[in-house]
């Protein structure tokens, strides 16, 4: 697929999955909740699509943690039935899929901080480059375990299925952990890959990388 046309299939094909898991979802209230950085992110790609145009692979990473968080917000993530299968097969105690959609939470944004940082700041692949990415990711975990805290505090038990922590105590620290531990995974294994990209001219600064050599990811 020629690489302008990609990103406005993926939103075409995203705007009618939406559509689909907004029809007759278990909470309405929820699949809004859930759904919102849909609702923010998408715009902004829009917006800022010709001056900056982000690399496929980071298109198609939104585009995947886009359906993680439909699936979650038109069943909740506690009644998702992928999660109950997962559960039933290696005898878990809860359903976790919405352990998945906070490991998404972590390796999607670390990759979108990496490809901005690359091409908006003078930090090259390497240490710092690695540290400053996880850094982000994570506190962006800590902003969204904030807004599931303000939610609790105003909808009260009608903020459950949102929260979706099903008994767990130390749900907000899974949650953060698996957050990181997503942005750890992506850099490890997609570095190399977004490098390429980018080195190739996916965005309008093509070659940037090219002007000091790649340092290898710790």
């Amino acid at each position: 697929m020629p690489r302008k046309a990609e990103p406005v299939v993926l939103l075409v094909v995203g705007l009618v999955a939406l559509g689909l898991s907004g029809l007759h979802p278990y909470d309405p209230a929820t699949w809004v909740l859930e759904v919102a950085p849909i609702f923010i992110g998408v715009p902004i790609l829009i917006a800022t699509g010709r001056r900056f145009r982000m690399s496929p692979l980071v298109y198609r990473l939104i585009f995947l943690h886009s359906l993680i968080l439909m699936i979650g917000g038109h069943y909740t993530y506690a009644r998702v039935p992928m999660g109950f299968w997962v559960q039933d097969l290696l005898g878990l105690a809860r359903n976790h899929y919405d352990r998945l959609g906070h490991f998404a939470q972590g390796f999607v944004p670390a990759m979108i901080a990496r490809e901005i940082l690359l091409r908006r700041s003078p930090l090259r692949p390497g240490g710092w480059l690695f540290f400053l990415v996880a850094s982000v990711a994570l506190a962006i975990s800590a902003c969204y375990e904030f807004i599931e805290w303000w939610s609790a505090l105003l909808g009260g038990e009608a903020a459950t299925d949102f929260l979706g922590t099903q008994g767990d105590v130390w749900d907000t620290q899974w949650d953060m952990f698996l957050a990181l531990l997503g942005a750890l995974t992506a850099q490890w294994m997609l570095a190399r890959y977004h490098d390429r990209q980018l080195t190739e001219g996916a965005g309008p600064d093509p070659g940037r990388l090219k002007k000091v050599p790649a340092r290898p990811e710790v």
